[in-house]
């Protein structure tokens, strides 16, 4: 990255800060007279051109002000945002949303991602836990029909994933047990990726013909049934409210996008995992172009991971690029580590 001079830092932070709280061009005059930055109007006119000749900055349409570019947010928020603190009161919010003692289990994930919404004003998303990181406790058969079985792997940290599979002829309950003891024996204790890698080779001398039927759907299957795809529905969206009522997205055409991405739930979850790499210790941010799709060229995205025991979701917020970066980024870190210590200890 480019350095640029105190006095151009000193511009861009508070054309950036302007076009925030605004959503409207920021002229040189507006500066001078409320930023108390000591530069005449003419100065910083002028550096605000040098700013638009290097890319920080753009010249949109007659106005006379300017607006930040993509390459302007990622300077302010890699080298001129400064860190936020949480209000007592968001805090204090935040705390009482989350109580473990108040929150059925099952509803974790949804519960975050309103609350995440609620607080950050932007759509919200969180992910379920990455289960193919986990480590399997146990798998169980069970018999659906006599040609239908229920394949349930508890992973630790009490994830859960289940699937069904269709039978070519019926199985006796004598065949699910001996197949179920020899899965556990070879597999428990493994992350589904290791087992999804090594299963042909620790299964290969199983020596049970009553399991054999069974264990044969497992070999021709295993690349489906231990592996964690990043799916809509193992995602919580919420706030969509929050994302239309943006200025910036009253255009026609602009609040199509808006209502087109929102229910696109893959996209938005394919945004979060892809974000979200990098982002074990802090929030990340991804901006405008960085995002590498087209559709998302007016949006930023906020995520941070959080940890299940030896598993990892994500959360995150999706919102104009306009957004608050500082604000943000200490809510998504602050609700990640406080939902991560309340898994860590759920009673």
């Amino acid at each position: 990255m480019e350095t640029l001079s105190e006095r151009e830092k000193s511009v861009l932070r508070h054309v950036i800060r302007n076009f925030i709280l605004t959503a409207a061009p920021v002229g040189s005059r507006h500066i001078s007279k409320t930023a108390g930055i000591g530069y005449s109007a003419a100065t910083i006119r002028n550096v605000m051109a040098d700013l638009e000749e290097s890319g920080y900055l753009e010249h949109p349409h007659t106005s006379a002000g300017r607006a930040p570019t993509d390459k302007g947010y990622r300077y302010y928020v890699d080298s001129l945002m400064r860190a936020a603190r949480l209000s007592k009161r968001d805090r204090e919010k935040i705390a009482g949303r989350l109580d473990p003692s108040a929150l059925d289990s099952d509803l974790v994930v949804d519960a975050v991602s309103k609350l995440l919404s609620d607080v950050t004003r932007q759509l919200a998303c969180v992910m379920y836990p990455r289960i193919a990181s986990g480590t399997l406790e146990k798998i169980q058969l069970v018999e659906l029909s006599p040609n239908r079985l229920l394949v349930v792997m508890t992973v630790r940290a009490g994830l859960v994933k289940t699937i069904t599979l269709e039978l070519d002829s019926d199985v006796e309950p004598r065949q699910l047990e001996e197949a179920q003891t020899l899965l556990n024996e070879r597999l428990a204790g493994l992350t589904l990726g290791e087992i999804r890698e090594t299963f042909a080779e620790r299964m290969k001398d199983a020596d049970s013909k009553g399991a054999r039927p069974i264990l044969n759907i497992f070999f021709d299957r295993v690349d489906k049934l231990f592996v964690d795809d990043p799916t809509p529905d193992k995602a919580a969206v919420t706030g969509a409210s929050h994302l239309v009522k943006q200025p910036e997205f009253d255009a026609p055409e602009k609040f199509r996008g808006v209502v087109e991405m929102i229910e696109e739930r893959d996209m938005i979850v394919h945004i979060m995992e892809k974000s979200s790499k990098g982002a074990a210790e802090r929030a990340t941010v991804a901006i405008g172009k960085e995002l590498e799709d087209e559709q998302l060229d007016d949006y930023s995205v906020v995520v941070r991971e959080y940890k299940v025991g030896n598993t990892a979701g994500a959360l995150g917020v999706v919102g104009p690029k306009r957004m608050e970066y500082s604000k943000v980024v200490a809510i998504v870190d602050y609700i990640a580590n406080t939902l991560t210590e309340m898994l860590k200890n759920p009673n």
